[in-house]
């Protein structure tokens, strides 16, 4: 009886210390995030945002190094490339969910194997690599080089904690989804924008207030960028039936609002000063020279990874709702500048104030109102304030080691904020500073910036529990 007893208790520890065992195991994996486990993280356990931020890095890179590109153009990549890694990891996270459904015309999405073990980071590592070569096939080869080699060396130093049937599935779910997104989004109105940059059969509308190509601009081509891109598909449906702002009339009468607007630009231009001038430099950014003005956004959002360091969810959800919503704004505002053709202050001031006017800046090849600087930081600061609260401190490098502006004596010093909505309004301010843009421009982008971002912030990202 005695020994019965005895053998019935060996039997029970033995049974007892190997659950404990198959436990252990299981928290060893639980990083994958087995879709047949519950969704948990012990609180040992966090997945780096390290690779997402490789690749917010790598997209921008490859943007400025690609030739022939717009703001117009690299908003919709981000939007996409965002998108995509939010929907290669969207799966591993509890409390998310994925927007299919929700986003016009992306009625499905593969969906992981159940019941089998992912590594989310080499999922979004096998998306981005495979998405932002469809999106730049045009670039150089040694740009896309880069992207292969960045892809294989995140691979391989996954392979060193993952099994290798795990890491194979992982990048051939992440390839799937980016292809998937890729089909979708050629259905958009904007698919290989870049071969169409200005449209030689568009008529520039004729009239007092109304735009001109330019004299001296950014562009060598007497034609308007993108006249059409306003009609491309939203990222956020109810960002495509926005109501059009209104506009103050064209008045030439020097105690007209309008006269007043154009009136300021002409002269701060005489009156800036050091401060305001690397201002207008910091955010100049031209897109032959520099990753463009999204991409300026966009590195707000490696900027609030690299110093939050949340996990890798919150960092794909961060570059989802940062780019879809520069895309939406770059949408909107395409819409607005070609439904009111507004001139610049440049040939105003020419006309009814001063001949002898000078220009800060060549003027971009669009019309003026509003500004696209102020609508897209508008919708970026939206966004990632509502991530990461109303008082998040950060260091603007984006521009540091460009060669100093001899011109102009402004070097490319790093800019600190204690606030987006900060860096915000310094962007918006930094065109009337240009000489490109009015007060009117800039604070009707800013107004419009932040509906968008908010409609970007109310589509359904979580799961609410019933």
């Amino acid at each position: 009886m005695l020994r019965t007893s005895v053998f019935t208790s060996i039997i029970i520890l033995s049974l007892y210390f190997l659950s404990i065992k198959r436990s252990e195991a299981s928290f060893s994996e639980i990083r994958y995030f087995s879709l047949n486990v519950p969704k948990y993280i012990p609180k040992n356990e966090f997945v780096s945002s390290e690779v997402a931020l490789k690749w917010g890095e790598m997209s921008l890179k490859t943007m400025k190094n690609t030739p022939g590109g717009s703001p117009t153009y690299g908003s919709r990549s981000l939007g996409y490339l965002g998108l995509t890694m939010y929907e290669c990891v969207v799966a591993g996270e509890a409390k998310k969910k994925s927007l299919v459904g929700t986003l016009k015309g992306l009625a499905e999405l593969p969906k992981p194997e159940k019941g089998q073990v992912y590594n989310w980071a080499l999922s979004l590592n096998s998306g981005q690599a495979f998405l932002l070569k469809k999106l730049y096939k045009q670039s150089a080869p040694k740009n896309i080089t880069r992207i292969d080699s960045l892809e294989e060396a995140i691979y391989q130093n996954e392979l060193k904690t993952t099994d290798g049937k795990v890491a194979e599935r992982s990048k051939l779910f992440g390839q799937a989804i980016a292809e998937a997104i890729f089909e979708w989004s050629k259905t958009d109105g904007g698919h290989e924008g870049y071969k169409r940059n200005f449209d030689s059969t568009y008529k520039v509308p004729v009239g007092k207030g109304l735009w001109k190509a330019p004299t001296r601009g950014q562009s060598a081509v007497a034609m308007p960028l993108h006249p059409y891109w306003g009609k491309n598909r939203t990222f956020s449906p109810t960002n495509s039936v926005l109501p059009i702002p209104e506009m103050i009339k064209y008045d030439f009468k020097p105690d007209s609002k309008y006269y007043a607007y154009m009136y300021e630009v002409y002269t701060k231009r005489k009156t800036l000063t050091q401060e305001e001038k690397e201002i207008a430099n910091w955010w100049g950014d031209d897109p032959s020279q520099t990753f463009s003005p999204p991409g300026h956004s966009y590195n707000l959002a490696n900027l609030a990874v690299k110093t939050a360091k949340p996990d890798l969810f919150k960092a794909a959800e961060t570059y989802a709702k940062v780019g879809m919503a520069v895309a939406d704004a770059f949408i909107n505002c395409w819409k607005i500048k070609f439904i009111y053709n507004a001139e610049r202050p440049y040939s105003f001031i020419y006309y009814n104030i001063d001949r002898n006017w000078d220009l800060y800046w060549p003027e971009p090849p669009f019309p003026a109102y509003y500004s696209g600087h102020a609508v897209q930081s508008a919708a970026t600061a939206t966004v990632l304030t509502e991530l990461y609260g109303t008082s998040f401190k950060f260091i603007d490098d984006s521009h540091v080691g460009r060669p100093k502006d001899v011109e102009r004596s402004v070097e490319y010093k790093a800019r600190s904020f204690n606030s987006f909505w900060a860096a915000a309004e310094e962007s918006a301010m930094s065109r009337l500073y240009g000489g490109i843009h009015t007060r009117q421009d800039n604070e009707m982008g800013l107004v419009e910036g932040k509906k968008i971002g908010k409609n970007i912030n109310s589509l359904p990202w979580n799961i609410i529990k019933k």
